[in-house]
């Protein structure tokens, strides 16, 4: 019953207008409008080319609106027009309802992110290992799983009418202090610091890391991962208060 979820959840995305624009024809617009002004900059040694940077930067930025927009926006929706009480009618535990939502915006976060490496590849020329290649994809998208994680939160914590502004908010939000539209080493201390403990920052280092040589930092990893235990935990929190989580009715979606 999980994989049949996953599935009906990764169809309705793919056809999802909304989803195609922002997660994945928006970032490859926006890398090559910025590659295009930023990108033939010099670089110093040690440097990453800034069509590169940017590549990395754009990715990250797919990646998370497809793994947040997969399931913050679209699980409100859910409660409030009832689907989630039809659910209860089905031999649907609410793990495999959460396991099928969290593996769906891990699923629909990947095309952005391949997507905007191979414009970059096709039209900018950019070139890395095959070693890099095969480390980068995979460990961006597995890095995306914080925000899917926050998506399940918010959709079960706010109703339809809050969910997409709000979940877009943070995007935008923590993309722009996360360094993904200014470099960090741009940013003032102050911002340098915040940048640096948020996960939107270091998904794009996770890239930034191995796309110049290197393997991920350990603080890259930790901070992912404190952030993805924190928003599981808030997420098992709006979706089971006292033991059951209440639709939008009063009523408990989904068994747990």
């Amino acid at each position: 019953m999980t994989l049949h979820l996953f599935r009906l959840e990764c169809l309705r995305m793919l056809r999802d207008p909304r989803y195609l624009a922002l997660a994945v024809v928006a970032p490859i617009g926006f890398y090559l409008l910025f590659a295009s002004l930023f990108g033939g900059k010099p670089t110093q040694p040690g440097q990453l080319q800034g069509t590169v940077e940017i590549m990395v930067a754009m990715a990250a930025y797919g990646a998370i609106w497809g793994a947040l927009s997969a399931t913050g926006p679209r699980i409100a929706h859910e409660r409030s027009s009832g689907w989630l009480e039809q659910l209860r009618a089905m031999p649907v535990t609410g793990r495999q309802l959460l396991t099928a939502k969290i593996a769906a915006g891990l699923a629909v976060a990947l095309p952005a992110l391949v997507l905007v490496c191979v414009t970059a590849v096709a039209v900018k020329g950019v070139r890395l290992d095959a070693w890099q290649w095969c480390a980068l994809i995979p460990a961006m998208w597995l890095g995306s799983l914080p925000f899917a994680l926050m998506g399940v939160a918010l959709g079960f914590a706010v109703g339809p009418e809050a969910a997409f502004p709000l979940s877009y908010a943070l995007y935008m939000a923590g993309s722009a202090l996360g360094g993904l539209w200014v470099p960090p080493a741009q940013l003032s201390a102050g911002l340098r610091d915040v940048a640096h403990a948020l996960p939107t920052n270091r998904l794009a280092d996770l890239g930034w890391q191995i796309a110049g040589g290197h393997a991920p930092t350990v603080a890259d990893v930790a901070i992912l991962a404190a952030w993805s235990v924190g928003f599981a935990g808030l997420a098992v929190l709006a979706y089971r208060p006292g033991g059951r989580r209440a639709g939008a009715d009063g009523t408990s979606p989904v068994s747990a």
